[in-house]
């Protein structure tokens, strides 16, 4: 049997409210595991403020949102989950954080929708709705697909999510030339990029070629030295493009470290992965243009301009993940005729949210990202 893909914008949630008529009076209760106490309080004060605007634009006095505090910890958070189940609560949103899940596998009633961005869950019970490596890769995919690039490489460095990395290669079925791993000490990397682009051979091709001409008796060699004399290396490399799989300083000195070793972004694409609109990026002129997946940025503007409207104050990330997440659970319920149950998260479903669009499907959620191009500053 043909499956229908359903589609629907949370920016249309409100007209839903068209719908009370046939909505049952018994109340519709959200679980919320989140930080409230402890160095991750901010975090959690910010989802909830999130998810009460979801709730708002929803616009439908059944849904009722019920929080608990994790104190981010995985003994504390069992202890919270264990308080919503006793009111009846079968689906929560949380817990923020990937450690917190250990102990969940326990309440096999209770469907969690976890915001770490982890590729693997922890449990059955256990939905991981971050924007994932997986969902990542896939948009990189697609915009090397459209751009006809043939040869990629991947640099990883050797960090906690690293593991992560391999697997969504695997998972995007991206086709790369090779993955290499890094270490991230300064004073180690330009020799390993340096080594990964071949610098030393062409930097002595460049000498060869100098001293050739140099010896030889063509009649234009003086103009061809002063030529090569203006460049660092001679000859080319194996790929097109480069997806650096990094954040932060670490990704401005892997850019560095390419640009010393001849390696330009206006000769070979630079890509790298969801930057949150770092702004630093915008100062970093020399490694531009570079490509990024993410999220909506018009929407997520707009949704941190009401929400400092609202609070005074700019939401975090997960937040804005937060608020989409109500959404998608109330129109999963509401297309389940509002009985709440694990088969929900089993049909492939598309949902379009203001983060972009959520594919769910087998238990997984993945996002179609948009694609984003840092230039002129």
């Amino acid at each position: 049997m043909k499956k229908i893909i359903k589609i629907i914008s949370l920016l249309i949630l409100t007209l839903l409210a068209l719908t009370k008529g046939i909505i049952a009076s018994e109340k519709i209760k959200i679980g919320l595991l989140i930080p409230l106490t402890g160095k991750n309080s901010e975090i959690g004060q910010s989802i909830i403020k999130s998810a009460r605007l979801a709730v708002n634009k929803i616009n439908n006095s059944s849904v009722e949102i019920i929080p608990r505090d994790t104190k981010s910890n995985p003994t504390d958070t069992l202890v919270a989950a264990k308080e919503l189940e006793k009111l009846g609560i079968k689906i929560i949103i949380g817990p923020v954080f990937n450690k917190n899940q250990a102990y969940l596998d326990e309440l096999k009633e209770i469907t969690f929708i976890s915001l770490t961005n982890k590729d693997d869950n922890v449990s059955n019970n256990i939905i991981n709705a971050g924007i994932n490596a997986t969902s990542q890769l896939n948009g990189i995919k697609k915009f090397i697909d459209l751009n006809k690039i043939k040869k990629t490489i991947i640099l990883t460095p050797n960090v906690d999510y690293k593991n992560e990395i391999e697997k969504a290669i695997d998972n995007s079925k991206i086709r790369i030339l090779g993955n290499y791993v890094y270490k991230t000490d300064p004073t180690k990397l330009t020799n390993q990029i340096e080594e990964i682009t071949n610098y030393k051979r062409r930097k002595q091709n460049l000498e060869d070629e100098i001293l050739r001409l140099e010896k030889s008796n063509q009649n234009n060699k003086e103009r061809l030295i002063e030529k090569l004399k203006k460049r660092d290396t001679l000859g080319g490399v194996k790929f097109d493009s480069i997806i650096i799989a990094d954040f932060d300083e670490s990704l401005k000195s892997v850019t560095t470290s390419l640009l010393y070793t001849d390696i330009s972004p206006k000769e070979k694409y630079f890509i790298t992965l969801n930057q949150w609109f770092d702004e630093s990026l915008l100062e970093e002129a020399s490694s531009q243009p570079l490509y990024f997946p993410s999220i909506n940025k018009k929407n997520y503007e707009d949704f941190s301009l009401e929400y400092f409207n609202k609070f005074g104050q700019y939401p975090n990330e997960l937040s804005f993940l937060s608020f989409d997440l109500v959404g998608l659970v109330y129109y999963l319920i509401l297309q389940n005729n509002f009985i709440i149950e694990k088969k929900m998260f089993k049909k492939k479903t598309l949902f379009k949210g203001k983060v972009g669009i959520f594919e769910i499907k087998d238990n997984k959620i993945n996002h179609i990202l948009n694609f984003y191009k840092v230039e002129n500053n």
